[in-house]
């Protein structure tokens, strides 16, 4: 996995777009109990896990800091909260696949028609972490969170280059959506779960879900340095998340299986 400045991933986060589209299997297992991290763990907020259990959520919150640390700029990945926006996304209806196309047929395809298992975005997620923890602690290592730094970069390079069979999921689709859905989950409004504080808008100057621009019509050229507002913001200044709010992925490149709805 290259290792990127803040300005440089925040250059590339613009054209990374890519999140599977879901399609049809046979439901996964059953998950372990889920994880239920205390009020003050920066990668979920006091209500704990809906789709992760303990042991996914260790790899993820590891991964997320490797690929967004913090620095002088802004926190890292796992303190603006994208553990949780992942877990509420993949809880909800995009995880399940509601709306997307599912009926097949599922072949090998080329690298521009996109994701093409026939999986949802849950059961990729599911089936992959599982064999990620079966192969790092078969070899010894224990979890991924549980290597070193350098170590844990060194897996992430060997998911996304690699050829790994990840249970029937590649590596890399996995690697690339991982990746997508740390950005997004940076970037989103905090409705979503993510984007912790706003500090991720606060970093690029993004005024957030502001509904009107009234007052300032006539102010041309007049610099707008507002503090961010998200849509799930009261008037007490107060963000709640909800996870009930449909997903914000976008849809995939052309020649992928395309969305239903959407």
């Amino acid at each position: 996995m290259a290792r990127y400045s803040r300005r440089n991933f925040l250059q590339f986060s613009g054209a990374a777009a890519f999140v599977p589209v879901a399609t049809d299997a046979a439901a996964p297992p059953a998950p372990t109990a889920p994880a239920r991290p205390s009020a003050g763990d920066a990668g979920a907020d006091a209500g704990g896990y809906l789709f992760f259990n303990a042991p996914e959520a260790a790899f993820i919150e590891a991964a997320v800091v490797r690929l967004i640390p913090p620095d002088e700029l802004g926190p890292s990945a796992l303190e603006a909260g994208v553990p949780t926006f992942m877990d509420r996304q993949l809880h909800g209806a995009w995880g399940a696949g509601e709306r997307l196309y599912r009926s097949g047929p599922w072949q090998a395809g080329t690298p521009t028609q996109g994701y093409q298992l026939p999986l949802t975005p849950a059961e990729m997620f599911r089936t992959a972490l599982r064999a990620i923890r079966t192969q790092l602690e078969g070899s010894g290592r224990g979890g991924f969170e549980k290597l070193a730094g350098e170590g844990q970069d060194a897996y992430l390079t060997q998911l996304q280059t690699g050829d790994v069979d990840l249970g029937g999921v590649p590596s890399k689709t996995f690697f690339e959506s991982l990746l997508a859905m740390t950005i997004e989950g940076y970037f989103c409004d905090p409705v979503y779960g993510g984007n912790r504080g706003m500090a991720a808008w606060s970093m690029i100057g993004f005024p957030g879900a502001y509904g009107a621009y009234y007052d300032l019509v006539d102010q041309h050229g007049a610099r707008f340095d507002h503090p961010p507002r998200s849509l799930a913001q009261n008037a007490a200044g107060q963000v709640h998340v909800n996870p009930a709010i449909p997903a914000t992925a976008p849809v995939p490149a052309a020649g992928g299986h395309q969305h239903k709805g959407r």
